[in-house]
């Protein structure tokens, strides 16, 4: 057979040979069940034989099977084509379909041949697909209907951010900081808020609340634990002694000590606060607690009343009731401490004892003179005279109060004030307001600890012990204290460090809330800050002059100290001062040999202070210098335009009549027309009667050229003004 003859479709019409004589059994089968034909006889496999010229395929019987029943008949022609067509047509479309992917197509021999081909059938894409998207619709819809929400334990600090609380509760930040918006605040994730307002959050999302337990909460058991003492015994009164300025209360306790504490204030007046022991009758102590008088020392005597029994009110005769002795009565009311007035300087001319006590019933202070209960005394601080009425009323005073304490129990007090000694360290005057403290005692105090290295008493001598009542100079600081911090010895030195980290922390979030007080979102007026750089000898002038300049109030200039320390000044600060542009002011306190040298050649000035409204007078005048100078307007004349002529060199000149005032030349001039400005400038020239004129008075004519401006009308006015600068102060 030829290439084309091959080709050739197999049909009935072309057919030509002899019927094969069997198929194989499965094809026969499925053609079988084509033609609606069952086959019953095993197919024989074809016999091939070849030759030289061609090939041909001739299907012989190599058996004939055995049929029971029924002999077989012959098969016609036609009968054997269709076989072999159908045959032929399976082979082909086996070839065809296999390995390609007409395999997973239905054929319609694929549909007859359903259970065969059933196992190797694949599921199609968009089926997984869809059936995938059904089960993840199932699993969300039962998982919203079953979920319900979830409280947790939210542990709250003291201070606390957006994001960290947040996260705390296992909600989006996003929806806390919008919750707050609808509460009218503005906050982002990194703002700070304190533990009421997270408390408030944590309740309104549904979740419980658990406070931090205050590491320091030991600190406050040992400071607490003061009440129904077995052991307790009768201690020194603790006597401040509180007044206006320059009314004699440092005299008044220099009296009492046989000292001469107030040569050594700078000024006359006490700007530090004191603790001293005397004794009364060789038999009864007491603790007096020296206090300022100035104006800005509010804190020390708030601090002076808080651990006070007795309430010692200074008030001269000469001058009466004034502001700090009104100050003073608030503070002593709100301690809730009796008060002794000493009425001073009952010596001098002018004095008035009575104007003095009429003056404090306009504070509910009655004195017994005149019926009521305080107990007062009329002395002379220099001469010394009725002080003994007075310690006996101080006396009698306390034994009223029947003052206790057990010594037997670990030591606390208070910081009454702390400074940083070259040779020594940090240094802190502390009043014993409980226990006995010894030598080697582990203590707190405020953010920092440290060990009692050394005690010594009010006359500069070291003791072993210090007992309730006792005023005491401590050394054995790791860092100064601040004055009014507590001072606790603690017998576990497990939890020390712990509890200094926390304050600390305390502190520095305290810091971190004070500079950010103005709107977070920057929709405040920019003010103009002045850094100021402070260094005290001790930490109650450091603070009463810090809280001083904080309320110096000028308008878009603020003042800000960048650094408040207590010691000398050293290099780092002048650096300091130098990077940030600030000024360096020492109170009662000087720089070493290094940090002068530095500022000199940085060509910085350090300012020197001894006394307090000094200092805060020169801080004001540096800031008011700051402030733009105001410009003001002094008018010098009026002017009304007669005529204009045309000059060809000199253009358009106006001939004015001066109407008051005088008019001069290359003086500040404004053309007024129908009310409105159209000109500001100066005077070109100014001619009277064809002649040059330095000036015109009022009531005669000129000529008058603007300088550059020709735009003049008859009827317009000229105003002459002159600009004056005028320094701004507060």
């Amino acid at each position: 057979m030829t290439i084309k003859e091959k080709k050739k479709k197999l049909t009935l019409k072309n057919f030509t040979g002899s019927a094969p004589s069997s198929v194989n059994k499965t094809q026969a089968q499925k053609t079988s069940a084509i033609f609606g034909k069952k086959e019953n006889k095993e197919p024989v496999a074809p016999v091939v034989t070849s030759t030289n010229t061609e090939t041909e395929t001739v299907v012989k019987p190599a058996f004939t099977p055995k049929i029971i029943g029924e002999p077989e008949k012959p098969k016609s022609t036609k009968e054997w084509a269709k076989k072999k067509i159908e045959e032929e047509l399976s082979l082909k479309a086996d070839k065809k379909s296999a390995g390609k992917k007409r395999d997973y197509r239905l054929t319609v021999t694929k549909a007859l041949s359903e259970d065969e081909e059933e196992e190797n059938r694949a599921r199609s894409l968009a089926s997984v697909k869809r059936a995938r998207e059904k089960q993840f619709k199932r699993q969300s819809s039962d998982t919203s209907e079953d979920t319900q929400k979830v409280t947790r334990q939210v542990r709250i600090p003291k201070v606390i951010t957006i994001q960290e609380l947040a996260n705390r509760m296992a909600e989006r930040a996003s929806s806390v900081i919008k919750f707050l918006l609808e509460k009218n605040v503005k906050v982002t994730i990194n703002h700070s808020i304190d533990q009421d307002t997270a408390e408030f959050i944590v309740n309104e999302f549904g979740h419980q609340v658990i406070k931090d337990e205050e590491p320091d909460q030991l600190l406050k058991n040992i400071l607490s634990k003061d009440k129904n003492l077995k052991n307790a015994v009768s201690r020194p009164p603790v006597v401040t002694i509180m007044g206006h300025v320059d009314h004699g209360k440092t005299s008044l306790l220099d009296a009492f000590r046989q000292a001469n504490v107030v040569a050594t204030e700078h000024g006359g007046i006490t700007q530090h606060i004191g603790a001293y022991q005397t004794t009364v009758n060789d038999k009864h102590l007491i603790t007096f607690i020296d206090t300022p008088g100035h104006a800005a020392f509010t804190e020390m005597r708030a601090r002076g009343s808080k651990i006070t029994d007795i309430v010692v009110l200074v008030v001269a005769a000469n001058d009466g009731i004034k502001p700090q002795t009104v100050e003073a009565i608030q503070h002593a009311k709100a301690a809730k401490v009796p008060i002794i007035v000493a009425i001073n300087k009952c010596d001098l001319p002018g004095a008035d004892a009575n104007k003095v006590r009429n003056q404090l019933l306009e504070h509910e202070l009655i004195v017994e003179e005149m019926g009521g209960d305080v107990l007062s005394a009329e002395i002379s601080a220099l001469k010394k005279t009725n002080l003994e009425k007075l310690k006996e009323l101080i006396i009698l005073q306390a034994e009223l109060l029947d003052m206790k304490s057990d010594p037997s129990v670990a030591a606390a007090g208070i910081v009454i004030e702390s400074r940083l000694d070259k040779g020594r360290g940090p240094v802190s005057t502390v009043l014993i307001t409980k226990g006995t403290l010894r030598r080697g005692d582990l203590f707190v105090s405020g953010a920092s600890n440290g060990k009692v290295r050394a005690i010594y008493d009010y006359t500069g001598k070291i003791i072993d012990e210090a007992l309730p009542s006792t005023p005491v100079e401590i050394v054995g600081f790791q860092g100064v204290p601040n004055a009014g911090d507590d001072f606790v010895v603690v017998e576990d030195d497990s939890k020390v460090e712990e509890i200094v980290e926390f304050r600390k922390q305390e502190l520095k979030d305290k810091k971190i809330a004070a500079t950010k007080k103005n709107d977070i979102f920057g929709e405040t007026i920019a003010e103009e800050s002045f850094n100021i750089i402070l260094k005290t000898d001790v930490n109650g002038s450091l603070e009463a002059l810090a809280n001083a300049i904080e309320k110096i109030q000028v308008e878009n200039i603020k003042p800000k100290i960048i650094l408040s320390s207590v010691g000398p000044i050293t290099e780092t600060d002048v650096t300091l001062a130098k990077a940030s542009n600030a000024i360096l002011l020492g109170f009662n306190i000087r720089p070493n040999k290094e940090a002068k040298d530095l500022a000199r050649s940085y060509k910085l000035e350090i300012l020197y202070f001894n006394i307090i409204y000094e200092a805060l007078d020169h801080i004001t005048k540096k800031i008011s210098g700051l402030l733009a100078p105001e410009t003001k307007e002094e008018s010098q004349g009026s002017c009304e335009v007669l005529e204009v002529f045309s000059v060809s060199k000199a253009g358009k000149v106006a001939g004015v009549k001066v109407v008051d005032g005088e008019i001069k030349n290359n003086s500040e001039i404004r053309l007024v027309r129908d009310g409105a400005v159209v000109y500001t400038g100066k005077v070109s020239s100014l001619f009277r009667e064809k002649n040059e004129a330095k000036e015109v008075k009022a009531g005669l004519e000129c000529g008058v050229s603007l300088r550059d401006f020709n735009d003049i009308k008859k009827g317009d006015i000229l105003e002459v003004f002159k600009t004056i600068t005028v320094e701004r102060e507060i």
